[in-house]
């Protein structure tokens, strides 16, 4: 009998042991369940306004939340409220262009362009990161 090395070459590749595929399967029944859960219940029952009003500032405190410890905690897990943190630096100036402008591309583009810039102007000066 003979083997054919690129089919078994090419099984190889496709192998992934069980523990692996059932954690990934089990993230995703993970994911799933608590989207859906919500998504079913929401459709059932009725929602007090204020509840609802409420759960329209989620999306803003959850990205707030994520955004705000990478611009004041930069890389060493000390808070840094000083000119020479790049990284505040460039969020206040994206913040400002994103409230002044409402355009998000541009808004990238200027954050990351100061981001970059700062950075720059620290090492051209001597300054630390």
């Amino acid at each position: 009998m003979e083997v054919n090395y690129q089919t078994v070459k090419l099984l190889s590749l496709l192998y992934v042991p069980s523990y692996e595929a059932l954690l990934i399967a089990g993230m995703a029944l993970v994911t799933f369940a608590t989207r859906y859960t919500m998504i079913a219940l929401l459709g059932r029952i009725s929602v007090p306004a204020g509840l609802l009003r409420a759960l329209r500032y989620v999306p803003a405190a959850v990205l707030t939340a994520l955004i705000v410890p990478a611009l004041v905690i930069p890389a060493d897990e000390t808070l840094a409220l000083t000119w020479r943190n790049a990284n505040l630096v460039a969020g206040l100036v994206a913040i400002l262009v994103a409230w002044r402008t409402r355009h998000l591309l541009f808004t990238i583009v200027v954050g990351m362009g100061t981001f970059w810039l700062w950075r720059w102007g620290l090492t051209f000066i001597g300054g630390s990161l």
